[in-house]
């Protein structure tokens, strides 16, 4: 990014994807409060991502959600608590690594989420056409990949 060609944040990309992501987050805790859900949204993603990943370690968690692992700790203590999740040590490559496995009543939960959720998001996603859906996230992948070369995440 070059002065001459952006002379204001607000003109940038990075000021467009930042807004977006705080319109998204802002957006799935309102839905989370008003459908008094017994879950955060921060733990809905978590439940979500142990689903589509079922043998993540607690550290590879972290890195994927984007939280620091104090915080990703605290969001899996509270899941724990609720009787959502179980904990567990395994090994990975001869080391003991913490894992975590959904249960029953962390499924249920979850399916309740989504019920109350997905209809929001899919209203929301069925404004654009699934092709410039498509073009969206291949160019913020690649425009992410790029800034995970440079950009030190402390995770």
């Amino acid at each position: 990014m070059t002065i001459e060609t952006h002379k204001h944040y607000t003109e940038t990309i990075y000021y467009e994807i930042e807004q977006t992501a705080k319109f998204c987050k802002t957006l799935g805790s309102q839905i989370f409060e008003k459908f008094e859900l017994k879950i955060s949204s921060d733990e809905f993603y978590i439940l979500d991502t142990l689903l589509s990943h079922p043998e993540i370690c607690q550290r590879d968690l972290a890195k994927l959600i984007l939280r620091d692992r104090a915080n990703t700790g605290r969001l899996l203590n509270s899941l724990e608590e609720k009787g959502f999740i179980k904990r567990f040590v395994d090994l990975k490559n001869n080391r003991l690594v913490k894992k975590m496995e959904v249960t029953e009543s962390g499924e249920k939960i979850w399916n309740e989420c989504i019920l109350k959720i997905k209809p929001i998001f899919t209203a929301c996603m069925d404004k654009f056409p699934q092709e410039d859906i498509e073009i969206l996230r291949s160019a913020l992948s690649k425009f992410r990949h790029n800034l995970e070369e440079i950009v030190d995440l402390q995770i």
